[in-house]
């Protein structure tokens, strides 16, 4: 399949209406705030359309208009942010000085310093800024173009993380990989000898279409690299000795133009998908693929194949991206052994292509952009649902939840599965009408398996790639909660309210009645029972993670009040927030 060229006028006036890089970076970052800190420290009051917040060992007071209230409290924000003075009057703040109050109240908050914390924000808005200029693709006619400005439009990204456009790495670079920059190039192409090449399988050919990139010599393999990684690590003392060596062949760019999906270093050219390490740090972590990471994709493509059979067969309209093969070089290091920063460094995972799951006629678009705040591509979920009044959206989002939640409640409750179905990895596929017929699940590395279920399977893995693939039953489901429901779910429901605010209630009742009608169908359970009776959902604490510097894998949650009780109300309660205290002649506050 030969991908289509996309080009697009970088023209602001095609941004018309989407916030720009200030107001977003400030929207979100009080998005976190109010999620992880003040909500649950009930300093936080909706009053006459706005919400107020006070940070109290900052010693300030902020406030911003509402466009519409959330009965999860993930409030729709409009225009600026602002601060009362100590004469009561409210002025205008920017990203920049709502980022110092933020690294006030949380220095003292948590009494951990962060010294990284302000470039990241920084980093993230040059980020949004960089994507808000970029070319947006024109996509008409052509399906896979479709796809690829789905994954190509997430020009804001996370609204729940305080900086989720921060970038590592050179920003030159960047703008050469980046899928905001709508960019495909080609792979760096090594041949490393067969001896010298690590690799596992999980049925015979899944490596083609690694060999098919490009002709080798005899007893070597081919080893493609993402560009930008090789430029990186090129200069490696291990990997300049064995191109000395001739243990491994520079064979120079490839023939075929990969494109760059959200996740950044996750490639496809039309046929399948290659998920690369690359040494930058993308907003958390850096995204490089570990050890356990390569062997577990392929261990749990293997050990989840009558699984993902019966969950298939079951859900129809649901199936997962297998992961079946990975590729790295294994270079001895000084202790003999495989250097890991080279084998890590060049490791690549094989996943399968759209064309193997997709169902015929369908067209797969990335869930996050569907679910996007604001229309920044085709995929928008305004544009799917366009000219139809609320019954329409009610009718696609019942269509939707009975594709999406029954096989991940499945997957945990029968199979011992812990799926992630974020945003980022449900493809949504619709057919011509943009009504929903499919959703495929992708990214094994967040897939998890629950030790009760699954505890020969994995006492037969090596201990460093079995460990890391497991979660007790409680964190699994903590985690599954929160990537279906608050995650996912709430955000899809978000960009539908949004169209059609006085549904808002009724969209959380169809969440409900599917859950239901999955405990009723398939065997109730006590968890599902506390879902439905309105238990706290939890929500990731993406904020305090990153204050924290805590790896991605330790981040823990915060408790979201449920609207999935059976007496949703229509609209948060008005509340009042007290009052500063007025200062102190040395300028602080007193305490409250």
């Amino acid at each position: 399949m030969t991908l289509p060229t996309i080009t697009g006028p970088a023209d602001c006036a095609r941004h018309a209406g989407l916030p720009d890089a200030d107001r977003a970076v400030a929207h979100t970052l009080l998005n976190c705030l109010l999620r992880e800190v003040s909500g649950p420290g009930h300093r936080t009051a909706v009053i006459d359309g706005s919400l107020l917040v006070r940070l109290p060992r900052a010693g300030v007071r902020l406030r911003v208009a509402l466009r519409r209230t959330s009965l999860l409290g993930a409030h729709r924000f409009a225009g600026p942010v602002t601060e009362q003075a100590a004469d009561g009057d409210w002025t205008e703040i920017g990203w920049q000085r709502l980022a110092d109050h933020i690294h006030t109240e949380l220095s003292a908050l948590t009494g951990v310093p962060n010294d990284e914390f302000l470039d990241q924000v920084r980093s993230s808005h040059h980020g949004v800024a960089t994507a808000l200029r970029a070319p947006r693709p024109v996509t008409a006619g052509v399906p896979l173009a479709g796809y690829l400005a789905s994954e190509r439009s997430l020009v804001y990204g996370h609204r729940f993380h305080p900086a989720p456009k921060a970038r590592g790495g050179d920003p030159g670079s960047w703008a050469a990989y980046a899928p905001e920059t709508s960019a495909s190039f080609p792979l760096r192409l090594l041949a490393v000898r067969e001896e010298l090449t690590a690799q596992e399988c999980a049925e015979p050919g899944a490596a083609d279409p690694l060999d098919r990139l490009a002709p080798v010599p005899a007893g070597y393999r081919l080893l493609p690299a993402h560009p930008w990684q090789y430029d990186l690590l090129h200069r490696h003392p291990g990997l300049r000795a064995a191109l000395r060596r001739r243990d491994v062949l520079d064979l120079g760019p490839g023939r075929t133009r990969f494109a760059a999906t959200a996740s950044v270093r996750t490639l496809y050219d039309g046929d399948t998908f290659l998920k690369f390490s690359l040494n930058v740090r993308i907003t958390n972590c850096l995204r490089k693929n570990a050890r356990y990471e390569l062997a577990g994709a392929v261990a749990l493509t293997r050990m989840l194949r009558p699984a993902f059979a019966d969950l298939a067969a079951r859900f129809p309209g649901a199936d997962v991206l297998r992961e079946p093969a990975y590729r790295a070089m294994a270079l001895p290091g000084r202790d003999g052994r495989p250097d890991v920063s080279l084998l890590e460094g060049f490791g690549v995972i094989v996943r399968e292509g759209l064309d193997r799951r997709l169902a015929p006629g369908a067209t797969a678009l990335l869930a996050a952009a569907v679910a996007d705040e604001y229309p920044t591509g085709p995929a928008h979920i305004s544009r799917l649902v366009a000219g139809g009044g609320p019954a329409a959206a009610l009718r696609w989002w019942r269509a939707y939840l009975r594709l999406l939640v029954p096989p991940v409640l499945a997957a945990y409750f029968d199979h011992g599965v812990v799926l992630e179905p974020h945003l980022q990895n449900v493809l949504l596929c619709v057919d011509a009408d943009g009504s929903p017929v499919q959703v495929l699940f992708r990214d094994l590395e967040g897939t998890k398996l629950l030790p009760g279920h699954h505890a020969r399977a994995l006492a037969a893995l090596p201990p460093d790639v079995a460990g890391p693939l497991s979660y007790d039953a409680d964190r699994g489901w903590d985690r599954i909660v929160y990537c279906l429901l608050v995650n996912h779910v709430a955000e899809m429901l978000a960009a539908l309210a949004d169209l059609h605010p006085e549904t808002e209630p009724a969209l959380w009742a169809e969440v409900r009645r599917v859950i239901r009608e999955h405990a009723d169908t398939h065997g109730g359970h006590p968890r599902l029972d506390a879902l439905l009776a309105g238990a706290p959902l939890p929500a990731k604490a993406n904020l305090l993670t990153r204050w924290e510097r805590a790896a991605d894998r330790f981040a823990g949650y915060v408790r979201l009040p449920s609207p999935l009780a059976e007496d949703v109300s229509p609209a948060p309660p008005k509340t009042r927030i007290p009052r500063p205290s007025p200062p102190r002649s040395d300028g602080t506050r007193s305490p409250r």
